[in-house]
């Protein structure tokens, strides 16, 4: 048992932290080592099994990543950008594996992980699926494909508690839409129009982003030409996808050179 990696799940108790730490469970790839959640939180103490309303897991819920990373060869971190920049530097002093699926990060964030990243592996995408990355692959070679006479539109839905947009599957897209192009995302992109905008600028790509309901995660990147129109989609229906993309990274990187690799390293797209 000891030659199975162990894993720490941060935010425990949240939607994502406790379908981590079932697939984790479940898995015979891996062990589970630790839990971690925010201080004062009423899980802090308790085994975590035993917290999440099923049979005790032996795994006792703590305030402290450090203490649980030092126990553990990866961490799997869906949390928030600031408390992901504080585990990514505790990650990197424990030398565990850091799995980074926490969206909203701004680019001066992700620049913040380099320091961390030149002790430890870390492995960041904004979507952990592997048809997501597929669909990131064929949105870069459609684009390099097709001249700006397409317009391209990315479009996404998530539930109403998601808290960022657009998502970073969304931007993930963007980034793949306008490297086909040859093109700098940043210069060229055009959120969720409102009011009198004027016509579309050629060569802009759009971004648009549903809340609602339970919906668990929804992208459409659509060319639209005069006449034609392609649609590339992918329709989560259950978040295990992004945990066992994000289970199969972190067992990935174990034995890597310290680095920052995605989930295209991850599938060798």
């Amino acid at each position: 048992m000891t030659h199975i990696p162990g894993i720490v799940i941060t935010g425990a108790s949240g939607r994502m932290g406790q379908m981590l730490i079932k697939t984790v469970t479940d898995s015979d790839q891996a062990r589970l080592v630790g839990v971690v959640e925010r201080t004062g939180h009423d899980w802090i103490g308790q085994d975590v099994g035993v917290a999440m309303g099923s049979a005790a897991l032996g795994v006792t819920v703590t305030e402290d990543p450090l203490e649980a990373f030092a126990q553990a060869q990866a961490v799997i971190d869906f949390t928030a950008p600031e408390v992901t920049l504080e585990f990514a530097a505790l990650a990197a002093q424990a030398r565990c594996v850091h799995v980074i699926g926490t969206t909203g990060m701004s680019d001066e964030q992700i620049a913040a992980l380099e320091p961390a990243s030149r002790h430890a592996v870390i492995v960041r995408a904004g979507n952990m699926s592997l048809g997501v990355n597929l669909l990131v692959q064929l949105t870069k070679k459609v684009a390099a494909a097709l001249d700006e006479d397409f317009d391209i539109e990315v479009i996404e839905g998530h539930h109403h508690h998601k808290v960022d947009a657009p998502s970073g599957t969304a931007l993930m897209l963007g980034e793949a839409a306008a490297e086909g192009r040859g093109v700098d995302l940043a210069e060229v992109s055009d959120r969720g129009r409102d009011g009198i905008t004027g016509a579309r600028k050629r060569g802009d790509i759009g971004f648009h982003a549903i809340r609602g309901g339970d919906i668990v995660g929804e992208h459409d990147v659509l060319f639209a030409a005069p006449g034609e129109r392609i649609v590339l989609r992918h329709l989560a229906t259950d978040r295990a996808i992004f945990a066992r993309g994000a289970l199969k990274a972190a067992l990935w990187g174990q034995g890597k050179p310290p680095g920052q690799y995605d989930m295209v390293d991850v599938l060798g797209l």
